[in-house]
């Protein structure tokens, strides 16, 4: 299903957006009419499927543009769902979460409706919530804090007010924070919006509290909102909380042009306030609404899919997606036991070196864990292995200083470019005076951090570059342009360290690798989950985790947590039946070497011998100058040549991975392997 235009954001022809699609995935397309229910379940393209009905609608003439709004739940999220609409020639859509388009349109009508400037936004509750404690006489510390704004926000998620909170807690099996009781915490639920009135400002919650309250009572104001956006898609449906619904009706009022998508297994988000009902009971609300169901799993090979769906079946998942795996076998699934959490971060560590070695990139790499506190442990071990790391859910990527700094000098360079010199070696001269350097420091710490932040830069640069056609190549006021979007959108570059992040975190994205780690009682599930139903969250987050893996998955725990320890941890219960008898194995299969694991990238029209003779000079080269094959070429670009066959320096240009800088070192002895290869068949 590939999709090529002339040129990135040109209009496409209809036909084409459509051939593009699966069968599925076409069906979502050629349902321009609300209400309409994608169930979709991991990796089956639901982004592609709704940018590609966006798409679809504006060039049939079905949608202006600008009546389409599409809402999702994270700033990356949005921020992928423009790019790909900018690129399907969409332009004028506007995607964003929640809280950015309530944020916008509370800002344009607030002046209008209540005159003057929108209060100021609290931009974290911590504060204002120790405060609201002192006043009805809570005693707490940082952590009891922490709780508390959680248990604020949940009521407030949750359309819960003070006065109702006793009740709907009890209602909800939810006990309150530990140390306080249920009627301790409503007082200070209402001592904490006295003090944000006292102090003039607001929350991200009341956003939308607002803006729905100012819909619903000021019907001049709806009916403007409303002849601007006439047609509304929801993105993980399944993660809505009660407010957000609230605000998603004033939006719709009785219009019915609603396109939401979701998948109930993958429900993860019910302590703070969603819930899958709204996507469960969507054709009882709307019983003509059109349902497909896209199941066909793009992302991960049969060995990771089939322990997807064998783990659902052993739980109580309602709505539960049976996955079809569309890609080649891959190794099996792996599942260690280890002494000690030392040893289980250090065969980790070892390993991720060893997927490096073999050609993947360690941003392609993930170790996620069920809690922060279990990154520290991954960290060190990494770093003694010797492999670089970030670690989500730290420092964002737009506002480190190093970055500010390295963009306002982009910014002033833009300025006066010279449009004869390549876009990617003027980025890297100008780099150059904020510290960056063609190799990588040998020092650890916040001196690697810095280069690595500079070196996604370099190659978000490269990437612009490559994707432009001949007869517009990027510029570097482009590239100032492209990155203003991102920080916009908190859609950082790729920076090339392995990911360590929490199972929560993860939800979204994707890996070629996947280390699962700490998967033992009382970590999965958590301790905390003490009802049925947490048990049964916990579960799906457990399935959010496998489904992360494209191809390389492996499941570990520890027996105990310090050497020498006392053995007394016990596997996850979830893994019952599917975990091998001695604790250590593989799962679906005999796995396969390195080469094999590659070739599982090629799609029919590809040249294996030519591939293989790719892969044989990477390894050369990598061997010559002393760095990591994927350093070279990555096996994705390997495979486009090997598919391609490009004759030219300006056709080898437009294959993704390969820039200017690497077609001066490589290009003339790739298209000589091609040639070759081309003779000897």
């Amino acid at each position: 299903m590939s999709l090529t235009t002339n040129s990135p954001g040109a209009p496409l022809h209809p036909d084409a957006i459509l051939d593009a699609l699966d069968p599925e995935q076409r069906d979502v397309a050629l349902a321009l009419t609300g209400p309409v229910c994608v169930l979709a379940g991991a990796g089956t393209g639901k982004t592609r499927a709704i940018t590609h009905r966006i798409a679809y609608g504006v060039r049939t003439g079905a949608y202006p543009p600008t009546s389409v709004l599409a809402v999702t739940f994270t700033a990356r999220a949005a921020g992928e769902m423009r790019t790909r609409l900018r690129d399907l020639g969409a332009h004028g859509v506007q995607a964003r979460t929640f809280h950015a388009a309530a944020l916008r349109q509370l800002g344009y009508f607030w002046p209008r409706i209540v005159g003057g400037a929108p209060p100021q936004i609290l931009e974290h509750k911590a504060p204002a919530v120790a405060e609201a404690a002192r006043r009805v006489g809570a005693s707490v510390d940082r952590v009891a804090v922490r709780d508390l704004s959680s248990e604020v926000e949940w009521s407030k998620v949750s359309l819960v007010t003070a006065e109702d909170y006793v009740r709907a807690a009890a209602a909800d099996d939810r006990p309150p924070p530990s140390g306080y009781d249920h009627q301790t915490v409503a007082r200070l639920i209402s001592a904490y919006e006295d003090v944000k009135t006292e102090r003039g400002v607001i929350d991200f919650e009341d956003v939308l509290l607002m803006l729905a309250d100012m819909l619903g009572s000021h019907p001049h104001v709806a009916d403007q909102v409303r002849s601007q956006y006439r047609h509304f898609v929801v993105d993980e449906f399944q993660d809505v909380s009660p407010l957000q619904h609230f605000l998603l009706n004033q939006w719709l009022g009785d219009r019915r042009e609603l396109c939401v998508v979701g998948d109930p297994s993958q429900t993860i988000y019910s302590f703070t306030g969603a819930t899958p009902h709204y996507l469960l009971d969507f054709t009882r609300t709307y019983r003509d609404a059109q349902v497909v169901k896209l199941v066909r799993d793009y992302r991960s090979t049969p060995q990771v899919v089939s322990l997807a769906n064998d783990l659902l079946r052993r739980g109580r998942v309602t709505g539960a997606l049976e996955l079809v795996a569309q890609r080649p076998s891959g190794p099996a699934v792996s599942f260690t036991t280890h002494d000690d959490d030392e040893a289980e971060a250090a065969g980790i560590a070892a390993r991720a070196a060893r997927l490096v070695a073999d050609g993947v990139r360690p941003s392609e790499i993930a170790v996620l864990y069920r809690t922060n506190a279990q990154s520290a442990s991954f960290e060190s071990a990494l770093s003694e292995a010797g492999v670089s790391y970030q670690v989500r859910g730290g420092e964002r990527f737009f506002t480190r200083k190093d970055v500010r700094d390295a963009i306002v000098l982009l910014r002033g360079a833009a300025r006066s470019a010279d449009p004869d010199q390549p876009m990617p070696e003027q980025v890297r001269d100008v780099l150059v005076s904020a510290g960056w350097s063609g190799e990588p420091p040998h020092a650890r710490g916040a001196a690697r951090e810095r280069w690595e932040a500079m070196q996604a830069l370099v190659a978000l640069a490269d990437d612009l570059a490559a994707a432009a056609p001949e007869d517009a190549p990027a510029t570097l006021p482009m590239l100032v342009d492209e990155l203003a979007e991102r920080a916009a959108s908190q859609h950082a570059p790729t920076v090339e360290g392995v990911t360590l992040a929490s199972l929560h975190s993860a939800k979204g994205l994707e890996w070629d690798a996947v280390f699962l780690a700490g998967m033992s009682e009382g970590l999965m599930p958590i301790s905390l989950a003490e009802t049925p139903e947490g048990v049964e969250e916990e579960r799906r987050l457990l399935y959010v985790g496998i489904t992360r893996a494209r191809e390389h998955l492996e499941i570990s725990y520890a027996r105990s947590r310090n050497p020498g320890g006392r053995a007394s941890r016990k596997r996850t219960r979830f893994l019952d039946g599917l975990w091998p008898d001695d604790g250590r194995g593989r799962r679906g299969g005999a796995g396969r070497g390195a080469r094999g694991q590659a070739r599982s990238q090629l799609s029919g029209e590809a040249d294996v011998a030519l591939f293989d003779a790719l892969r044989e000079w990477r390894l050369s080269v990598a061997r010559e100058v002393d760095k990591p094959a994927f350093t070279i070429l990555g096996d994705a670009t390997l495979a486009a040549i090997a598919e391609l066959r490009p004759s030219s320096t300006a056709q080898l240009a437009r294959i993704n991975g390969i820039g200017p800088a690497k077609i001066d070192r490589y290009g003339e002895t790739l298209l000589d392997l091609v040639r070759g290869a081309s003779e000897a068949s």
